[in-house]
């Protein structure tokens, strides 16, 4: 009689030695999928970050490139009892492209203000170094102004006379 007790006894343990195997095996799975997606997660992400990097190394390099916009020259009348000229040529350092485009759709409010400017000062002002480094940051300071009500001002990061003469 006992080996027919343990006869059917066989057949469950293997029935519950089979079931903790599938349990097993299915767990190795979950876990396996886990770690996968896990790791793929990772690599799209680290990847991501270093396409941002490009990105933003592409967008530096692009705001490295100069951008220069050259006026026409101004001739203008100084103030001075002998009728005194001034002939120069303004060029401006621009942030991007997209603020030489602001500037050309305004360039006539752009000229008059500088030639408002150019024409209020006397020789005497504008013959030395100084002056003309002051005059060049005044010309920053009259471009800087909004051109239109309720917009943001040009970004202008410095101003250059390649031609400058009084006569």
């Amino acid at each position: 009689m006992a080996t027919k007790k343990d006869a059917p006894a066989t057949p469950a343990g293997e029935k519950k030695s089979k079931k903790t195997l599938v349990i097993l095996v299915v767990l190795i799975l979950v876990l396996l999928g886990a770690a996968g997606g896990g790791w793929f997660y990772w690599q799209k992400m680290r990847s991501g970050s270093e396409g941002g990097a490009a990105a933003d190394a592409k967008k530096k390099k692009k705001d490295s490139v100069p951008v220069y916009s050259t006026l026409e020259a101004f001739t203008v009348n100084l103030q001075s009892e002998e009728h005194q000229l001034l002939q120069a040529v303004v060029v401006l350092h621009l942030s991007s492209k997209e603020e030489e485009d602001r500037l050309k759709l305004h360039m006539p409010l752009v000229r008059n203000r500088i030639l408002l400017l150019l024409s209020s000062k006397k020789p005497e002002e504008i013959t030395t170094v100084e002056g003309k480094k002051k005059l060049a940051q005044e010309v920053m300071e009259q471009v800087k102004i909004p051109l239109v009500s309720n917009d943001s001002p040009l970004e202008v990061r410095d101003v250059f006379f390649t031609q400058f003469i009084i006569q």
